[in-house]
């Protein structure tokens, strides 16, 4: 039987390119979706998707029970991807604002993770491949949610990987930097539906007003910005390679990030991310 693997977030972008490009490579590939049209997209390519909501436990449980249904028991690896920001000030922030991001990015990850592991360990193999961000280890403004929720991600991946050595299941981290996905045009709506309504109440009002006249303009993308083939082929390393890596950075900005942050002085640092 061909190695199973579950992609979550498969609905565009990172995730659908990784979904075709394994199972080009022979792979059983189960990737999920929320919306309807993206499942029945998907069965369109000749996947058989799951649906899966990640800020729902019942859906995360039924999502782990019907991957391991379809891997006859035997889950060879999982791509945690999906994910989404809620962009704005920590002070403008509600608190359930923030939890809506912990649950969507890591704490529902971490329930399918946790189902799925057994059958891994029982095995005697598997691959586990968390996609982190270069905000995973970076802050800039108007992202601490979101990098707090990639942070926290970080950390219990370190965790799996030493608390899992041995078992023949490994663990990698992917930490793209600008990747060209639907994730600013997501970002926009959660920003719709939580922060637009508080603009007359923010102090930091103007500035949003400007991010928001620049993020709207076709065709923006970040420099260093790859296509999501770049994610999708660190994957597949990550999921064949003999040894695969505990980290892998895609884009020069990612690079950049990391070694600037330990061999700049720490205000020098803080003024180059505020602009």
């Amino acid at each position: 039987m061909a190695r199973a693997v579950l992609i979550t977030g498969a609905s565009s972008g990172i995730g659908r390119v990784s979904a075709r490009l394994l199972a080009e490579r022979g792979f059983l590939v189960v990737p999920t979706a929320r919306k309807d049209e993206d499942l029945k997209s998907l069965e369109e390519e000749g996947f058989a998707p799951v649906y899966l909501e990640l800020t729902d436990p019942a859906s995360v449980k039924e999502a782990a029970r019907l991957f391991l249904e379809k891997s006859q028991g035997r889950p060879y690896g999982v791509f945690l991807n999906a994910g989404f920001a809620v962009p704005g000030a920590v002070e403008d922030l509600e608190v359930d604002w923030i939890r809506w991001q912990f649950e969507g990015n890591l704490f529902g990850h971490l329930d399918l993770l946790n189902r799925l592991l057994p059958a891994m360990r029982k095995a005697g193999e598997g691959r586990v491949v968390f996609n982190s961000s270069v905000l995973g280890f970076l802050v800039g403004r108007y992202r601490g949610a979101y990098s707090a929720s990639k942070y926290a991600m970080e950390a219990f991946a370190d965790a799996y990987r030493m608390e899992l050595k041995g078992s023949g299941v490994y663990v990698s981290l992917i930490e793209p930097g600008p990747i060209l996905t639907k994730f600013r045009e997501n970002a926009l709506k959660v920003f719709e539906q939580t922060l637009a309504h508080k603009l007359d109440q923010s102090p930091h009002r103007a500035t949003y007003e400007r991010l928001l006249e620049k993020l709207k303009k076709p065709g923006l993308a970040s420099p260093g910005t790859l296509p999501p083939e770049a994610v999708a082929k660190a994957l597949l390393h990550a999921l064949t390679a003999r040894r695969p890596k505990m980290r892998y950075f895609v884009t020069w900005p990612t690079y950049a990030g990391f070694w600037g942050k330990r061999l700049l002085p720490m205000s020098l640092w803080d003024a180059l991310l505020s602009r």
